[in-house]
């Protein structure tokens, strides 16, 4: 029963990496993460090169296809074309570079990070499968920046048709998650949760 329990507090979650967060070997968290069946991973090392991230994806790709958990690559398309992977998430500018889903025809699911309600219906147009808005409570990754809130977030998931996931805060345990979905997201990322689980 309590398993079940832990279980579904995951399955809206998308579990988002940063390696400078863990205290154990890094494939070893990322193993930890695939145990809580999250509805994805997302592997998000900005500060690597392109070959530094195809090399550690690659193994973060191989562990999430064994716990069948989808992994969604982040910035760097070329490394994800090489992987054959089937998903990828972008900053919004460089979707726009892209041309949206017409210039990436290979992903059938392509994600973007938007902070206002423009970019989340700009987003929408160049055919994402889903958005991640934020950041929606106060972090540490964004310690100068006043949260946006649930209004926000309410508000972007209301203007779009594509599932909205919230993202910046959010702690498991904590009812953030029910909010978020209350204000009708799809679910949340959980970065330092995830990454200490």
């Amino acid at each position: 029963m309590c398993r079940k329990t832990e279980r579904e507090n995951w399955e809206h979650v998308i579990a988002v990496t940063n390696r400078k967060l863990t205290a154990r070997p890094y494939m070893e968290q990322i193993e930890r993460i695939c145990l809580k069946r999250p509805e994805a991973v997302l592997v998000r090392e900005k500060d690597l090169s392109e070959e530094e991230y195809g090399r550690l994806a690659s193994e973060v790709y191989a562990i999430c296809k064994r716990y069948e958990v989808p992994c969604i690559y982040h910035t760097f398309v070329q490394a994800a074309r090489e992987a054959g992977a089937a998903a990828i998430h972008l900053p919004l500018p460089l979707l726009r570079k892209y041309g949206g889903k017409k210039g990436l025809p290979e992903f059938p699911v392509i994600g973007a990070s938007v902070h206002s309600l423009e970019e989340a219906k700009e987003a929408e147009l160049l055919g994402v499968s889903y958005l991640t808005a934020g950041h929606i409570y106060q972090t540490d990754c964004k310690k100068d920046l006043k949260p946006r809130g649930l209004g926000f977030l309410r508000e972007v998931c209301q203007s779009v048709s594509v599932p909205v996931y919230a993202i910046g805060g959010i702690h498991m345990g904590s009812g953030q998650m029910e909010e978020v979905m209350q204000a009708g997201a799809a679910g949340g990322c959980v970065m330092s949760g995830a990454m200490r689980v």
